[in-house]
């Protein structure tokens, strides 16, 4: 597994275009983030995707709702081992409200062959909800 392949697909991911996000994952793909993440919280989503089906639609529909315009992701490091891999990454954006958003991530990926087949995405989760809701919902 070459760093090229996780990058393709984060690049993927951020063009919002359906098709080219199927293209990298896998068809029983898991997308796993952390319970009450400020995204899911805000578009009552849930923060287990299964499927590329959820997958494809949470990328193409449902994230350029909230994260409106500006999207950046900047890679710290991949750290590459067999079909696995970690990502660290910063993401900023312009939420739907107009205010910034900034928050660092680290991602560990599961390929099977050069697709996504799992990701388990690690997240500080009270930066931001503290951004996408000025406070930390209760």
């Amino acid at each position: 597994m070459s760093h090229h392949i996780i990058q393709a697909a984060f690049q993927a991911l951020a063009s919002n275009d359906p098709d080219r996000i199927s293209t990298v994952l896998t068809e029983n793909a898991e997308w796993l983030s952390p319970p009450g993440n400020a995204t899911a919280v805000a578009l009552g989503r849930t923060h287990h995707m299964v499927g590329r089906e959820a997958i494809v639609h949470f990328w193409a529909q449902d994230f350029p709702r909230l994260y409106a315009r500006d999207v950046a992701v900047t890679f710290h490091g991949i750290y590459v081992d067999g079909e696995r891999a970690a990502v660290e990454a910063a993401m900023t954006a312009t939420l739907s409200n107009g205010k910034p958003y900034s928050n660092e991530y680290c991602f560990v990926i599961e390929l099977q062959g050069e697709l996504i087949h799992r990701v388990r995405e690690y997240v500080d989760t009270a930066r931001g909800l503290r951004m996408v809701f000025d406070q930390v919902p209760r």
